[in-house]
């Protein structure tokens, strides 16, 4: 089936005519239509639209003209990216039918890239923490994380090789890790946030979802800023020591952190057995559990004062009318208006020294990769069910670049995965240290487990 394929394998073939983009573009509508009324992971899709673009791209092909390198891929895009046309609801009522008229700069790229954009992603109220209605593909029960779930299902059910989401806390990682796909949250900057809702200035980042090491590297390639405007991040990219190791040993952590006593018992063995195949690579140096900055403890608490504070300020109209929905947005606001400009300043700059002293963890300590769960277990049953506490927001607040790995599988047979974090702008460093683990047979393609999708569907629960 066509729309089981990655990206990279879609590309090749089409470039060498074995099939054409329309008939990728069809096959992903065709599961979109044929499961999306149980899974609900899309809000809105223009088949129509789709396939003119599809059909584009196979004129371009024809007629020999320079393509994009996405070449006809189709892509989801999380509904807080704004889209010229299609409407950006932002998983709100507030927003229905809202359309802003213009694309942002990561769509602006994928359309550049000569990608077919297929609609619009479920996502929670104003991304926040209230679940939406999409069920996890591998058990329609039980939740399949936060709020780019839409996206991280549409991938995982074959619906779309790629798909935009993003995170303030763990909204990439921990769908990625419920729904057993690879799901990358790059180095905080590294991709441009003009025209997406914005939460949490210090801390949204744009992240994506694929089922395969090489689609979140094309994808990654696509959407990344580059180039002398970003000084900083493009020196760091392009420094060949923090592209990979060149002859000496991989530097692997292996950490509990914060939040270790609220996974189960059962991903902390997971965990640590994965890692020990990992140390047996002849050019791996494990150090399992090394001293950890002090200060990562207070994170969670540094991560709340700045994430209510800055939610009461962006929604202190709706929450003044009382134009919210969800009862989680109301108790945020409440606690952030209690949040003084002083403790807001202060967390500010706590969120900074941790991140600065991260850098020189992995600096000094020349560490390249940390492990660490990526939720503290398999995905919980009922749509409304709260996530177990996980170290997700660490790596959120630090700015760091982290990914999800589909290795796991949990009592109920539901995937979690394992997390790996690099410094910041070391993305290449964490891209490179995954592809080294799927060719060491320690990482599979995605979706891993293969969800069993043999429930009734008849009618797409998107508009198509």
């Amino acid at each position: 089936m066509l729309n089981k394929i990655s990206s990279v394998e879609a590309i090749a073939c089409i470039k060498k005519g074995k099939f054409t983009c329309r008939d990728l573009t069809v096959a992903c509508l065709k599961q979109i239509e044929k499961f999306d009324s149980q899974i609900q992971a899309w809000i809105y899709i223009d088949k129509e639209k789709a396939l003119l673009q599809a059909e584009a791209v196979d004129r371009k092909i024809v007629d020999k003209k320079a393509m994009g390198i996405l070449a006809g891929i189709p892509v989801g895009i999380k509904d807080i990216f704004n889209t010229k046309d299609m409407p950006t609801q932002m998983g709100s009522p507030i927003w229905k039918d809202f359309w802003p008229g213009n694309d942002a700069r990561v769509v602006h790229y994928l359309k550049m890239a000569d990608s077919v954009i297929l609609g619009k992603t479920v996502t929670a109220e104003f991304a926040v923490h209230t679940p939406g209605p999409t069920r996890n593909p591998h058990n329609l029960d039980y939740m399949a994380g936060t709020s780019s779930t839409g996206s991280a299902v549409a991938v995982a059910s074959y619906m779309v090789p790629l798909a935009l989401g993003t995170q303030t806390a763990g909204s990439t990682i921990r769908p990625a890790s419920y729904t057993g796909i690879y799901g990358f949250k790059p180095s905080f900057g590294l991709i441009p946030r003009t025209a997406m809702l914005k939460t949490t200035d210090s801390l949204d980042t744009i992240g994506f979802f694929a089922r395969t090491i090489e689609d979140i590297e094309l994808m990654f390639e696509v959407i990344r800023v580059r180039g002398l405007d970003y000084p900083l991040s493009n020196a760091a990219l392009l420094d060949p020591q923090r592209r990979d190791v060149s002859d000496r040993k991989w530097r692997v952590a292996v950490i509990r952190g914060p939040k270790w006593g609220d996974a189960e018992s059962y991903a902390q063995e997971a965990l640590f057995e994965y890692a020990e195949h990992i140390g047996k690579l002849h050019d791996v140096e494990l150090l399992i559990e090394p001293m950890i900055p002090e200060c990562l403890w207070d994170a969670h608490e540094v991560h709340k004062i700045i994430y209510d504070r800055t939610l009461a300020y962006y929604f202190r109209e709706e929450f003044k009318k009382q134009t919210l929905v969800s009862e989680i947005m109301y108790r945020i606001i409440e606690n952030g208006n209690r949040i003084s400009l002083d403790q807001y300043t202060k967390a500010l700059e706590a969120q900074e020294n941790i991140a600065h002293r991260m850098d020189i963890f992995f600096e000094e300590d020349r560490f390249d990769v940390i492990v660490d769960l990526s939720t503290g277990g398999e995905a919980l049953m009922g749509l409304d069910s709260v996530d177990r506490p996980d170290n997700c927001l660490i790596w959120t607040l630090c700015g760091l670049p982290t990914i999800n790995v589909p290795v796991f599988v949990g009592p109920n047979g539901l995937p979690f995965g394992a997390q790996f974090i690099s410094r910041r702008y070391n993305d290449y460093i964490t891209l490179n240290f995954i592809r080294k683990l799927r060719y060491a047979g320690l990482v599979k393609d995605g979706p891993n487990p293969v969800p069993n999708l043999n429930f009734n569907s008849t009618v797409s629960g998107a508009e198509v």
